[in-house]
């Protein structure tokens, strides 16, 4: 492992990998354990490059304090609310992803100016 200073001044670490015959990589175990790498990684693909990173579900909690503050506002509550919950919290992660895929086919089509990041951004 290599580690060097990118032109933020943040240090970088580096290791170069093997591609198997089938195009698999292997994470080396400290990247892996250090990012929280699950059964999952997420591929993008950017200006000549690859980012991996691990999959977050979108249920795990992100979601969870609006979820159940809408269904108790419903009226909901004991057993017909943790279904209910059960039942909303499943179907976060494929909206979360058709609204991704959207997006990226919208910046991938040209008829906008915003780039992914843009699109992506937490800042208001």
């Amino acid at each position: 492992m290599a580690e060097y200073i990118n032109d933020s001044g943040a240090s970088i670490e580096r290791k170069i990998i093997s591609v198997s015959t089938k195009r698999q990589l292997t994470i080396p175990q400290k990247y892996f354990e250090a990012l929280g790498f699950g059964n999952e990684a997420e591929c993008i693909l950017q200006k000549g490059g690859l980012l991996i990173r691990p999959v977050r579900e979108a249920n795990s909690g992100e979601f969870a304090v609006e979820i159940l503050a809408d269904l108790i506002s419903q009226g909901y509550e004991g057993t017909e609310l943790l279904e209910k919950f059960t039942q909303y919290s499943r179907a976060v992660r494929p909206a979360v992803e058709k609204m991704m895929k959207e997006a990226y086919e919208y910046v991938k089509s040209g008829k906008g100016e915003a780039t992914r990041a843009e699109l992506f951004s937490l800042e208001e």
